[in-house]
């Protein structure tokens, strides 16, 4: 049997599906309350309720587990410190103490390509060999918490002996996206979609099953063990084609507006300042980070995963785009009936 801890989100779900898809019996950590409809309506799937900072929970849920595939974090642009610490690294060192102490064969830690910081250039590429944490900013929290929980996972592995692989995909999207779709959607349909830059720019994003393809392929595979591996693209897309792709399926125009994106920037840094000075726990209208992930000239190149992995993304940003708006739609309809 197989856990994956995140179960309920975006990206844990298309990893439950692959699991099943292949055939695995799965068991999914999920809190207490959450929405667990659409994992109860999947063949072989077992829940286990708990938390990633509930000690006991973490150490019955790994129990008969031979692969960990671990994807719950604390994710977003926006909020406190202590929240991140708390269920990205403190939680990571608790589940990883519980796979341990169960001698779990195989552990897939899902990091982010944001691990990396904030670099930005033109042409530049990035692969597996760049440093972590570049041009960090006083708010990179979950930046910060990604590499600092990549750090407890290579620990684990170098005294414990765990047998780890570490997954860094991009921005994330498909189906059960209950996030980042919504707003984009909400943007095209009103019309302030705006494209950051002159929207030429290679965007790193990708659709969430070709992760859970990767992270089945890694935990097969023994060259993989001790391994990171940039998971971060379903070939060349610009930031004008991804957006006006969404456009296309939602029947819209294509996205016309454009803000440069130095002065996307600096607004995003204002609002920012202004959300802290009054302690607001919603997130900006914008950030740096959110400007950056749209606007940045950076590329992060997925060649090591597909020389040692064999890995080669099946669905394509149209088909994945197709797929995303589609759910969203009937998820729509489901909530007006």
């Amino acid at each position: 049997m197989d856990m994956v801890t995140g179960g309920t989100g975006l990206l844990g779900s298309h990893i439950v599906e692959h699991l099943v898809r292949a055939g695995k019996k799965v068991r999914a950590l999920v809190r207490k309350g959450s929405d667990t409809k659409w994992l109860e309506s999947q063949p072989d799937v077992e829940l286990a309720f708990g938390h990633l900072e509930d000690k006991e929970a973490l150490n019955k849920a790994c129990q008969g587990i031979e692969v960990v595939y671990h994807s719950a974090a604390k994710v977003g642009d926006w909020g406190d410190w202590e929240d991140f610490e708390k269920i990205t690294i403190d939680g990571t060192r608790l589940l990883l103490e519980a796979a341990c102490q169960a001698k779990v064969k195989r552990f897939i830690h899902i990091s982010s390509i944001s691990g990396y910081g904030h670099p930005d250039g033109q042409n530049l590429t990035l692969d597996e060999t760049s440093p972590l944490g570049q041009n960090l900013y006083r708010w990179s929290y979950y930046t910060k918490s990604k590499v600092a929980a990549e750090g407890l996972v290579r620990k684990a592995h170098a005294e414990q002996g765990l047998a780890i692989t570490i997954i860094r995909p991009s921005w994330l999207f498909g189906e059960r996206d209950r996030v980042t779709v919504k707003r984009v959607v909400k943007a095209i349909r009103s019309g302030t979609m705006k494209i950051i830059g002159d929207g030429t720019n290679r965007l790193n994003a990708i659709y969430a099953g070709n992760v859970a393809q990767a992270c089945l392929l890694a935990a097969e595979k023994e060259a993989a063990i001790g391994q990171a591996y940039n998971i971060s693209n379903n070939g060349v897309i610009t930031q004008q084609e991804l957006f006006d792709t969404y456009a296309k399926y939602l029947d819209c125009e294509p996205i016309s507006k454009h803000v440069p994106f130095g002065l996307a920037y600096r607004a995003a840094f204002m609002m920012e300042v202004l959300w802290k000075l009054f302690h607001s726990k919603k997130p900006p209208l914008l950030t740096r980070y959110a400007a950056w992930l749209m606007g940045r000239k950076v590329y992060f190149s997925i060649e090591k995963a597909q020389k040692e992995l064999g890995w080669e993304p099946e669905i394509s940003y149209e088909e994945g785009i197709r797929r995303t708006v589609q759910w969203y739609r009937a998820q729509e309809k489901s909530e007006a009936a």
